[in-house]
């Protein structure tokens, strides 16, 4: 059984430790019933606040642009910055919305491209790994996705078992059911089933599976490979998306790309640098909205220094 099992909720989860977790799952149900807009406005406080206590992931946001975009005007930059802290704070109650507003809520604030393309590989009885990206919104977008068309969810249960359980729950949503991260063989078992599985390749996993490839430019940046030997053994359709949150009017717009053609086979490096190529894609959709405060080039070849201070 590749499942995981789903964490239930015990009188021990009422111990004082966790009352922390408690409050704060408490405070994300209230706040998620809150009219949008102002939901939008204490995020970008949240944001703003938090910047000036870990001030840290601000310089690690403005590190990861200037790498990526060295030719950008700095002006430029600080603006996707300034943009970038606002999200980051609103990314807190985005998944507050996708963990607990019902499906109507979700509804009239979503719009679908693309979805054509999981219909017709759904037609073919083909298994579909959808290479995500972490976006600041991923919880809304995968709640929206699995809405519209259900997957299988990857997942990595939480060491607090009492934040595990509001987590997994959240997740499970609109998913049919979740496969640990470390269970190689439950998603090649699944992708064989026709089933479509979430997977996102762009962070900086460390050295194990990995291979570097450009991403940006940054010529060497830590690659999973895990993307290549899921497709490699699976024969999967490989299908990038992106959720992206217009501001202006507060909807969201989850984009589903044509499945990636000549997906280079049995070539990890390759494969590598060519689901990298996807990844910029999805991110440049909406640069702002994207997880920039994680450290994505920590990991660096043998006997070169940190990119990072």
């Amino acid at each position: 059984m590749s499942h995981v099992t789903a964490p239930v909720f015990t009188k021990s989860l009422l111990h004082p430790r966790y009352w922390v977790t408690l409050a704060m799952m408490g405070l994300m149900y209230l706040m998620s019933w809150l009219p949008y807009f102002i939901q939008y406005r204490l995020g970008q406080v949240f944001g703003r606040l938090g910047m000036r206590v870990v001030k840290k992931r601000k310089k690690t946001i403005e590190r990861n642009l200037e790498l990526c975009f060295p030719d950008m005007a700095k002006e430029e930059r600080d603006e996707i910055v300034k943009q970038n802290i606002d999200n980051t704070g609103l990314a807190l109650f985005e998944t507050g919305m996708a963990w607990f507003w019902p499906d109507i809520r979700v509804e009239r604030h979503v719009d679908y491209e693309g979805f054509e393309h999981i219909h017709e590989l759904e037609k073919q009885g083909k298994g579909v790994l959808l290479i995500a990206v972490h976006s600041l919104n991923l919880e809304l977008g995968a709640r929206a996705f699995g809405m519209k068309t259900p997957g299988v969810g990857v997942y990595r249960p939480n060491k607090n078992p009492c934040f595990d359980y509001f987590q997994f729950h959240g997740r499970v949503r609109s998913n049919k059911y979740m496969i640990d991260r470390k269970d190689v063989k439950g998603m090649l078992r699944a992708l064989r089933k026709g089933e479509r599985v979430w997977y996102a390749p762009d962070h900086d996993y460390g050295r194990r599976r990995s291979a570097f490839a450009p991403l940006f430019a940054v010529e060497n940046a830590c690659t999973t490979t895990g993307t290549s030997l899921l497709a490699d053994a699976s024969d999967c359709a490989l299908v990038p998306f992106a959720m992206v949150r217009n501001n202006e009017h507060g909807r969201y717009t989850l984009k589903v790309f044509p499945p990636l053609e000549a997906f280079p086979k049995n070539d990890p490096e390759a494969a590598a640098a060519y689901v990298n190529k996807a990844i910029e894609r999805s991110i440049m959709e909406a640069p702002e909205q994207y997880m920039w405060l994680h450290r994505r080039f920590k990991t660096r070849p043998e006997g070169e220094p940190s990119l990072y201070d």
